[in-house]
């Protein structure tokens, strides 16, 4: 077994900085080179040392071994400074307990139901248009997904006003912690403006959920949403009968987590989906026909998706080329071995689903946007080379919900829409906690009006 030393280190690294000023100016192009230099590659996030996984299948070992490879290291602990110890980002000892208090909220059973709140959100969002009008394409999209989230979790439980100083708040907190995960300290806790926006935002984020939930605890009423779901789960492997689910503090993380999650992530994938499908007409005309046959000028239900297999291969596509989940760092608890190094306890980790998304043995050609690599009668890269929603024990617990979303918003947004090309206004692709889209402007144009009765 080779020692931890001999893991090769990516040049250019500064005093002090180590690789920030590279993953800061542009962290897809660095990242994407680092296979070259080994399965294992060093890398320094200011004083920290970071080992990133290059190599698949090594990726894979270390998510099916979340013992080992926990949820930590400086992703995490900046996260963990947001949304607590929910599901999404406690540590192994607490996740198997989470995951089946958060499972029921995300049983197939209850899914048609928040289809249909995503359905009459999309709609909500897109009868606002208007022909010609230049859209602010990132802000509309995280306008709907911020709906529907805010629909699936609390049904009406926000008026319009808290729903608007929430979605304020949201931004806020993930547009900031890409930064402050690179940031070197103090520097995280001098009185800055940034430090002290993304203070005020978390402090009131949480303080609006906690007063949420807090009056849900004291309704017995299912409302068919999230929260109804969390707050009534109980444990069916704990032993102590009669023993509540999870703690006030477990839900209020949970549904922070749910909450941030929902929004941001869909929100960037909708955004690079319309982006893409502008940028490819014939794959747009495409979608448009397939659209047109089942929906008939018609918003998407539940009921649809199975007759839109185009509709799903273009959002699997975009969360291949562009994963909004893109760079993820965990926390050795053990001294170990991956890839021939060993690994002393303490060494933090990181994966990136861009970096092997991006690998041309796995995707040929892998820049291009080609959906038609997920029809199934063509050869399929392994399912552990896909990772928008990780792999094993702490997989994504909304990846069903997930797809269900943005397949339902893309194809309503295009049974009624074609989005063109403004000069001047392509948009950026700006990695931050998530990997999204800035400054996108699209055209709306008509293609059909609202069915009647709608």
């Amino acid at each position: 077994m080779k020692d931890f030393r001999s893991i090769p280190t990516a040049p250019r690294a500064l005093p002090l900085l180590g690789h920030v000023v590279p993953l800061l100016r542009d962290p897809l192009a660095f990242l994407t080179a680092l296979p070259a230099l080994g399965e294992l590659v060093r890398v320094r996030l200011g004083p920290i040392g970071v080992v990133v996984i290059c190599d698949p299948e090594l990726t894979r070992q270390a998510l099916l071994d979340d013992r080992t490879f926990d949820k930590g290291g400086p992703l995490y602990d900046r996260l963990r400074e947001v949304i607590g110890n929910g599901v999404i980002s406690c540590p192994h000892q607490d996740h198997r307990r989470l995951r089946r208090l958060s499972q029921p909220a995300f049983h197939p059973g209850r899914l048609p139901d928040y289809a249909r709140a995503m359905t009459d959100r999309t709609r909500e969002t897109t009868d606002t248009w208007r022909p010609g009008q230049v859209l602010d394409v990132p802000a509309e999209m995280l306008r709907v997904s911020a709906a529907i989230a805010t629909a699936t979790l609390f049904s009406d439980a926000l008026s319009p006003a808290a729903h608007g100083r929430l979605l304020g708040d949201v931004t806020t907190v993930v547009q900031s912690l890409y930064r402050r995960m690179l940031m070197v300290p103090p520097l995280d806790r001098l009185p800055l403006p940034g430090n002290r926006a993304h203070l005020g935002a978390r402090t009131r984020l949480h303080t609006a959920v906690e007063e949420v939930i807090a009056a849900r605890r004291a309704d017995p009423t299912d409302y068919g949403d999230l929260l109804s779901a969390l707050v009534a789960a109980h444990d069916p492997e704990d032993p102590e009968e009669g023993r509540p689910g999870m703690s006030g503090t477990e839900i209020v993380d949970t549904v922070v987590s749910f909450f941030l999650a929902g929004i941001e992530s869909t929100a960037a994938t909708l955004t690079s989906a319309l982006d893409l499908l502008a940028r490819h007409p014939e794959v747009e005309r495409r979608l448009h026909a397939e659209v047109d046959a089942v929906l008939d000028g018609a918003p998407a239900t539940h009921e649809d998706l199975p007759r839109l297999p185009l509709t799903g291969r273009i959002v699997t596509e975009t969360l291949r080329l562009r994963p909004p989940g893109w760079f993820f760092t965990r926390a050795v608890t053990a001294d170990t071995e991956l890839g021939g190094h060993r690994l002393p306890r303490g060494t933090s980790v990181a994966y990136s689903p861009y970096l092997i998304h991006h690998r041309p043995e796995l995707y040929p050609d892998p820049t291009r946007f080609d959906p038609d690599r997920w029809d199934p009668e063509r050869p399929q890269p392994p399912r552990h080379a896909f990772l928008p929603f990780a792999l094993g024990a702490r997989k994504c617990v909304g990846d069903a919900f997930s797809m269900i979303e943005t397949s339902l918003v893309l194809a309503t947004v295009a049974s009624r829409w074609r989005l063109e090309s403004v000069p001047g206004h392509p948009g950026r692709l700006a990695p931050s906690v998530t990997l999204e889209m800035r400054d996108l402007r699209l055209r709306a144009v008509t293609r059909r009006s609202p069915s009647p009765g709608e």
